[in-house]
C-alpha cells in the first residue's frame, strides 16, 4: 500500500511536467520537476524495488510509478529536440560560430554540471538611490590583463520590487570565463523606485563602467545587456531608450514583458502574481492614471530599425508573462530587419534557467554566447 500511496504521490508531481501550475508554490515546484526531472524520475521508480509483484498494490504501484518517470522525462526528451535544431537555426541568422560549446546540451553536463572556471570578482558602488548604495558586482576573466573586455550588464529580476545582483550568478561567471567583462547590477526597487528609475540606474552603471574602463580594462564600445524577467522589461527600455546608448551592440531578455499596456490587459492568475498591484507600485498607478509612463515603458512600441539585434528567450508554458510579448517583438523585429532570435522552450515555466546546469540553463547558455560572439565581436 505504501508503494502505491508513494507512486500515486509522484504521478501527481510529475503532472507539472506537462500542465501549468495553478498556484505560485506549485509554479516554484515546476522548475524543479521541468528542469531536475531526470533526478525526479529515478526516485519515482522506488516502488519498483524488488517485491512489487507480491501483490496487487505493488503491481499497480509500479505502473504508475513508469508512468511518473516517463511524465518526468518528457523536458528532457523535448529539449533534446531543440537541442538538435538550436545550431543550424542560430547559424542561419548569425553565420557560423567556431566558439565553446559547440552543442548545446550534454547529458555530462546535466549529470557532473557545467564547467565554471575561477574568474575575477569584485563588488563596486556606482551610485546612490533612496538613500541606499547601488552595487554592481564586476567579473572578469582572470588572463590577458592588458586586455579590454567587451561589457555585459546584467538586471536581475524580482517584480520591479526584490532580487538583487547576486542572483543566478553561475551564467556570469561563465561568460567572464569566455572572455567578457560581466556586470551584474543593483538597481532602485519599487515602490520606493519607480519608472524610469531603474532604467535611469543601468545608465549609471554604464556611465561608472566608462569612467573607470582603462583602470579596469573594459571596452565601452561593445556592450550588451541582459535582463530576467523584471529585469528583462528594465534592459529592453534601457536598450530602447530615447537617448542612444553608446556603444550598445546588443539586447538578452529572459522572459521578460515588453508591452505593458498588455501585461495590464491580460496579468498573471492572480493566485499566482498580482500583476496589477505591482505594475500600479511600479508605474504610479493603471495605463489610465500613467499613460505616458505606460508608454515609454513598453519597448515593443519603440522597437523597430533603430533596435539593437535581440536574443529572447521564454518558457512556452510560462505562468506570470506571456510568451506573446516575445512573439510580438520577434515579429516587429522581423519586419523591421533586426537581426534577432526567439528561443521558444515547449516545457519551460519562469524562471526556467534557475538550473544552470539543466535543459533551459544549459539551452539558453548556449544561446546567449552564441549571440554575443556575433553581436560584440570586435
Amino acid at each position: 500500500m505504501m508503494r502505491l500511496a508513494f507512486a500515486v504521490l509522484c504521478f501527481a508531481a510529475s503532472l507539472l511536467a506537462v500542465l501549468r501550475a495553478p498556484t505560485y508554490h506549485l509554479w516554484m515546484f515546476s522548475i524543479v520537476v521541468t528542469e531536475w526531472g531526470h533526478l525526479l524520475a529515478l526516485i519515482s521508480l522506488l516502488p519498483l524495488a524488488p517485491g512489487w509483484r507480491r501483490s496487487k498494490y505493488g503491481q499497480a504501484a509500479s505502473g504508475v510509478a513508469v508512468a511518473a518517470a516517463v511524465l518526468f522525462l518528457t523536458p528532457l526528451i523535448r529539449s533534446r529536440t531543440v537541442a538538435s535544431a538550436l545550431p543550424a537555426k542560430m547559424e542561419a541568422v548569425f553565420g557560423p560560430f567556431s566558439g565553446s560549446p559547440s552543442v548545446p546540451f550534454t547529458f555530462k553536463n546535466l549529470l557532473m554540471g557545467v564547467p565554471l572556471p575561477p574568474v575575477r570578482q569584485a563588488t563596486h558602488v556606482y551610485d546612490h538611490s533612496c538613500g541606499e548604495d547601488l552595487k554592481l558586482e564586476l567579473y572578469r576573466p582572470m588572463l590577458d590583463e592588458n586586455r579590454s573586455w567587451p561589457i555585459v550588464l546584467i538586471i536581475h529580476g524580482g517584480s520591479w520590487q526584490s532580487g538583487d545582483r547576486l542572483e543566478l550568478d553561475p551564467l556570469s561567471r561563465y561568460l567572464a570565463s569566455r572572455g567578457y567583462a560581466v556586470a551584474s547590477i543593483d538597481y532602485g526597487l519599487a515602490p520606493r523606485s519607480t519608472f524610469p528609475g531603474p532604467v535611469d540606474d543601468a545608465r549609471d552603471a554604464v556611465a561608472y563602467l566608462r569612467r573607470n574602463a582603462a583602470e579596469l580594462n573594459l571596452d565601452p564600445s561593445r556592450l550588451a545587456v541582459l535582463g530576467r524577467s523584471a529585469g528583462g522589461q528594465i534592459a529592453l527600455s534601457f536598450a530602447h531608450s530615447p537617448e542612444p546608448v553608446p556603444g550598445l551592440k546588443a539586447a538578452v531578455v529572459f522572459y521578460g514583458p515588453n508591452d505593458l499596456f498588455l501585461a495590464w490587459r491580460v496579468p498573471g492568475p492572480k493566485r499566482m502574481i498580482d500583476s496589477r498591484r505591482l505594475l500600479r507600485q511600479y508605474l504610479g498607478g493603471s495605463p489610465a492614471d500613467q499613460p505616458e509612463r505606460y508608454a515609454l515603458a513598453s519597448p515593443l512600441l519603440r522597437a523597430g530599425k533603430a533596435s539593437p539585434p535581440t536574443l529572447m528567450i521564454h518558457g512556452g508554458r510560462d505562468e506570470m508573462v506571456w510568451p506573446l510579448h516575445e512573439y510580438r517583438l520577434s515579429e516587429k523585429l522581423a519586419a523591421a530587419g533586426v537581426p534577432h532570435f526567439f528561443l521558444d522552450l515547449p516545457w519551460a515555466t519562469h524562471g526556467c534557467d534557475y538550473n544552470f546546469n539543466g535543459p533551459c540553463g544549459q539551452l539558453s547558455t548556449y544561446a546567449v554566447e552564441r549571440f554575443l560572439s556575433y553581436a560584440l565581436k570586435p
